[in-house]
């Protein structure tokens, strides 16, 4: 009997197979007979498709806007765009964007220079100044504080809508440093001729936003004047000296060796103080530098010895590498600096022949607390007499005994010396260094110009280094020279830096939410093969870091709506240099419909009378017309600027006539669907149950129309539509989600979804449907829009049920029903997230979280295919040993606290010095062995879900553990949508649920440090000061005493200056 078993289930399998081939039905496992009769979901799926398209069609006016642009069929122009030529003419329209900023900043060097050179120092200087804290501030009996004045500040819309005085700067001093200190009042007092180049500069060019001037004494001058505020500690802890672009205005790239003793001379508090200095010289470098870190005693030990006898670039993510490796640092044994010398010399004559580092400055840092000997025969066999490597020594306590010898050391190689010894002093005397090495850039009198990826800065230099000026240069005023209509639905605009950094990409995401928008640690050093991820072989960024122009094309695959969904395409990417800048500009065109533009043509009177309908509005963040260059236009609307710029009432309005002659075209020819909207609304036995709300419309030209069903206190989602809905609305990065999404549809359909909340359960309460226009019938016509409607998620479910209750059969009696227990029935979308359930809570979810074993089957069958995603610039929670003490260390205010700790300590009993003053810092470093969770940048890969289009309908049965899971999926007509029909009576529980939950990508130790070694190909700066022949060498420093040297604070864009 059980051979006869298996000959039967043979057979029958055979059978199965067989009518597979010809039913397109795929069934795993043979079980019972069919349960969920495929026809009868064929009848509900072809009900609900019917209903569902006849009222999207109908409130969208889709049917009518097609109509209406086929009768221009005629009269319309379709051009393919050529890619190179835009890519060319939009880095022209930057370059001369950039030099204008530029030309601003030269005119603030050569104001401050003559300033420095009319001024004589006056000891003695009383100048009341306006200080940016105190501006304002009164005392008890309402006098205005010293240096408090009144300053008047109104809001103005260009600062963000920030408080400011367009007719004054003002100037902040840092906290630790004392206002009236006479270095501090010469400064401003002659740098307040730089008013009136500001003011100057603001009316040549009203685009301008931020000017300053960072002086190296420590304040910073701002303009427009604005209110400074402090932190919750009442102090300002900000030291622009430290900051990427002071650094690179400052000196040139540079090649760094730090050498730390770790002999057991070094315990306690001054190995504490030593990695502070360690930490404060990874501040001052930046991407163009190199460094390695080398710790000694009787051996060396690298702190990553991963790198061991190599140089790694100073980015972001490697710098806080080296730092946590710091911690890992301990006293014991003796220090050989002979060993350490010797190593660090080899390593930079080695690395400087690979080609790899900044082929510039190179340096030694010396963190000690005494040097037997002046090793004069190691600098006599590497360095001597060129002396190309600089010696820069940092004494670590009190003692001097040790002082002339590094200080030799550090005079003999150009370098510098300084003692530090307490944990306040150790910013300003690392800052020393770069003093030094500005000095070839100073007397070479160069007129460098130095961009950044967040702003610009201008260096120029004679003698001595008097500070940085700059300006701003804000990316969305990048974005405003790029025409968005001409670059499709999916095409869009990128530029990075000579580094590979973003320096503006429409996937770049800086900020992430933990309760309030917060800035990513390492947002600024994204390199573009994390977003163009595809590019296995960086041959896009290769090409645009060695500043070529060309052309590149590869499948792309592009998540929207928050990253759960994914349209996969293919991108032809256009590239060229932005001259005059170490910026390269790319343009990504989309295969098919993304390659074409069409030109309309209709008059100005005909466009401009339609543009009046009270429900016409335009992309605000798209340029139709440049509304920044005179402050009478900024509080105009771009549809206001269009309307004056055609009607002459504006002749000093800079527009783009182009884009101007096809808004008013698209306005002409989708001004019938007002009316047709109107007429709906008006009807009062249509839409009876106020079902469906909002219909829309977009044109490829930014233009949009909205109508709405119901008053607008009743709209279910209060923002579609709107700036809190950024998705979807064109903006300066990508057209809204629904026409994106409609796009991608085959013509004539509709696209259904539900929004994403930002929660971690979705409550969405509406369902949008959107469709696409096209002019012609075939691949290569352009979109020229979209409409579509919005409704309520529960009137539109309610159609779902009413027609899942139909049935053919003659006595009404349904063999089935979406009511019956025996079945669950859903409606999901082609990227698998339901739209309708039986169970409410389930209602956008994905259908894999539900249904695991379905999901499961459907990927096997081919009706649904996963898709790996890579996010690269994520940020995962992990438990990490509470920052309570070593981030306290690096900050200069609580190291200031620190070492007025240890100075107690040292009254209280001098000669156990370290050992107890080890055992009270004990209590600060204990509290890092508390874990903590936090996000931090990391890679993830997760998983999307696209349905199979040529697959219409699918059956199938899924053994589980002790019964068969029937299943039905079936599309929905005209839709992205399927019906799926699942057995409720087996339960397959040892079957997962398939999520979308990101992975963490964890790199074992091998990889850790393959990815540390694999440097990418970068471009360095195109002028290096290393050295100079009339250099004072003698200048290179001297012991300091216990006072604290106070840091200074500026902000961010500035240029270096000097004396002559």
């Amino acid at each position: 009997m059980p051979e006869t078993q298996n000959l039967l289930r043979a057979f029958w399998g055979f059978f199965f197979i067989f009518w597979t081939a010809f039913n397109t039905a795929l069934v795993d496992v043979v079980g019972s007979e069919q349960q969920i009769p495929l026809s009868v979901v064929k009848l509900w799926a072809s009900a609900f498709g019917g209903e569902i398209k006849s009222i999207a069609a109908k409130y969208s006016g889709s049917q009518l806007l097609q109509k209406k642009y086929k009768e221009y069929e005629k009269d319309v122009a379709i051009e393919e765009i050529d890619g190179l030529q835009l890519v060319k003419k939009l880095a022209k329209n930057m370059e001369e964007m950039f030099h204008k900023k530029s030309e601003a900043v030269r005119r603030l060097v050569e104001a401050a220079e003559d300033a420095y050179l009319k001024h004589e120092f006056d000891a003695d200087l009383q100048y009341e100044y306006f200080n940016a804290v105190l501006i304002n501030e009164r005392d008890e009996e309402g006098n205005y504080l010293e240096l408090g004045k009144e300053f008047i500040l109104v809001p103005n819309d260009h600062f963000n809508n920030l408080p400011v005085n367009i007719s004054l700067s003002d100037v902040q001093v840092p906290t630790n440093m004392y206002n009236k200190d006479p270095a501090i009042v010469n400064g401003v007092y002659w740098s307040e001729s730089l008013n009136k180049v500001f003011v100057d500069n603001f009316d040549r060019d009203p685009s301008l936003i931020w000017q300053y001037f960072g002086s190296a004494k420590g304040f910073f001058r701002q303009y427009p004047g604005i209110k400074w505020e402090p932190d919750e500690n009442g102090v300002i802890a900000f030291d622009c000296r430290n900051r990427k672009w002071y650094i690179q205005a400052a000196t040139s790239p540079k090649d760094v060796v730090i050498l730390v003793d770790v002999s057991g001379s070094m315990k306690g508090l001054r190995l504490t103080i030593a990695k502070q200095t360690v930490s404060s010289i990874l501040d001052t470098l930046g991407d163009d530098d190199f460094f390695n870190i080398i710790a000694y005693n009787e051996e060396l030990h690298y702190v990553e010895p991963c790198l061991n006898g190599t140089l790694v670039q100073a980015d972001r993510a490697n710098k806080e590498h080296f730092r946590e490796h710091l911690d890992k640092l301990f006293a014991k044994g003796i220090g050989m600096l002979d060993i350490a010398l010797n190593e660090a010399f080899n390593m930079l004559n080695e690395f400087n022949h690979t080609g790899q580092g900044s082929i510039c400055s190179q340096a030694i840092m010396l963190i000690t607390d005494g040097a037997v000997d002046t090793y004069d025969t190691i600098f006599a066999k590497y360095n001597w007499p060129d002396r190309k490597v600089r010696i820069f020594t940092y004494l670590i306590g009190r003692e001097a005994a040790f002082a002339d010898n590094l200080k030799w050391m550090a005079c003999a190689n150009k370098g510098f010396f300084t003692q530090i010894s307490t944990l306040a002093d150790v910013q300003e005397n690392v800052m020393e260094y770069l003093h030094v090495l500005s000095r070839p850039k100073v007397i070479d009198q160069e007129h460098d110009v130095v961009w950044t990826e967040a702003y610009i800065d201008s260096t120029r230099s004679k003698g001595i280094l008097l500070g940085v000026v700059g300006t701003d240069v804000p990316v969305k005023e990048l974005l405003k020279a790029i025409p968005k209509y001409k670059l499709g639905i999916h095409g869009y605009a990128f530029a990075i830096t000579n580094n590979g950094y973003i320096l503006t990409h429409p996937e770049l995401r800086p900020l992430y939410e933990e309760g309030k928008k917060r800035r990513k640690p390492n947002y600024s050093s994204v390199d573009l093969s994390e977003v163009e991820w595809e590019d296995r072989d960086d041959v896009l960024r290769n090409a645009m870091v060695n500043r070529k122009t060309g052309k590149f094309s590869m499948e792309v695959k592009k998540t929207v709506d928050k990253g759960k969904r994914v349209l996969v395409m293919t991108n032809d990417y256009y590239y060229t240099d932005i001259k005059g800048t170490p910026f390269s500009l790319g343009v990504a065109l989309s295969r098919g419909h993304g390659k074409y533009f069409f030109r309309g043509n209709v008059t100005v009177e005909e466009g401009l009378h339609d543009l009046e309908h009270p429900d016409v509005s335009l992309a605000d963040e798209w340029s139709y017309c440049n509304t920044d260059l005179h402050p009478e236009h900024r509080q105009m609307t771009q549809l206001e600027a269009i309307k004056r710029y055609l009607t002459g009432k504006e002749p000093l309005l800079q527009c783009d006539k182009e884009l101007i002659q096809e808004v008013l075209f698209d306005a002409v020819v989708s001004a019938p669907i007002e009316a047709y909207w109107t007429s709906l609304a008006l009807n009062k036995s249509e839409n009876s149950d106020k079902g469906v709300e909002v219909a829309f419309l977009g044109t490829r030209t930014g233009l949009s129309r909205i109508n709405l069903f119901v008053g607008p206190e009743q709209l279910t989602n209060q923002d579609f539509l709107t700036a809190e809905d950024k998705e979807n609305i064109f903006n300066a990065d990508h057209f809204p989600l629904w026409y994106r999404r409609a796009a991608e549809q085959i013509p004539g359909s509709f696209v259904y979804s539900i929004p994403f909340s930002t929660e971690t359960a979705n409550k969405s309460n509406v369902v949008t449907a959107s469709t696409a226009i096209q002019l012609l019938d075939d691949r290569k016509s352009p979109v020229v829009a979209a409409v579509g409607i919005q409704m309520k998620l529960e009137f539109f479910q309610r159609k779902f049920w009413t027609a899942s209750r139909q049935c053919a059969s003659l006595d009404g009696r349904c063999a089935i029903s979406c009511d019956d227990e025996a079945i669950n029935c859903y409606l999901i979308d082609n990227n698998g997230f339901i739209l309708v359930s039986e169970d409410y809570r389930q209602t956008g979810y994905f259908f894999g979280e539900v249904e695991g074993a379905v999901m499961n089957k459907l990927l096997t069958m081919g009706s649904f295919k996963r898709i790996t995603l890579y996010d690269y610039q994520a940020m995962c929670r992990t438990n990490k040993e509470s920052s309570d003490s070593a981030h306290s260390l690096l900050d200069p205010y609580n190291a200031f606290f620190a070492a007025v700790k240890w100075i107690m300590t040292e009254l209280v009993l001098f000669l156990v010095e370290f050992n107890l003053c080890s055992w009270w810092h004990s209590d600060l470093t204990a509290k890092a062995q508390r874990l903590k969770q936090t996000l931090e940048p990391c890679d993830t890969e997760y998983p999307a879900f696209v349905s199979e289009r040529t697959i219409k309908e699918t059956t199938g049965n899924i053994a589980c553990d002790d019964c068969f899971k029937s299943f039905v999926i079936q599309q929905i007509p005209s839709s992205n949508l399927f019906m799926v029909v699942v057995d409720n009576e087996c339960f397959c529980d040892s079957v997962p649920p398939i999520t979308m939950a990101p992975i963490e990508i964890r790199y074992n130790e091998s990889l850790k440090c393959e990815r540390l070694k694999s440097q990418k190909i970068r471009r360095r700066p195109e002028s290096c000061h290393g050295f100079h022949p009339e250099e004072n060498a003698r200048e290179c420093g001297g012991v300091s005493g216990l006072s604290a040297k106070p840091p200074l604070v500026l902000l961010p864009l500035l240029m270096t200056i000097f004396s002559r």
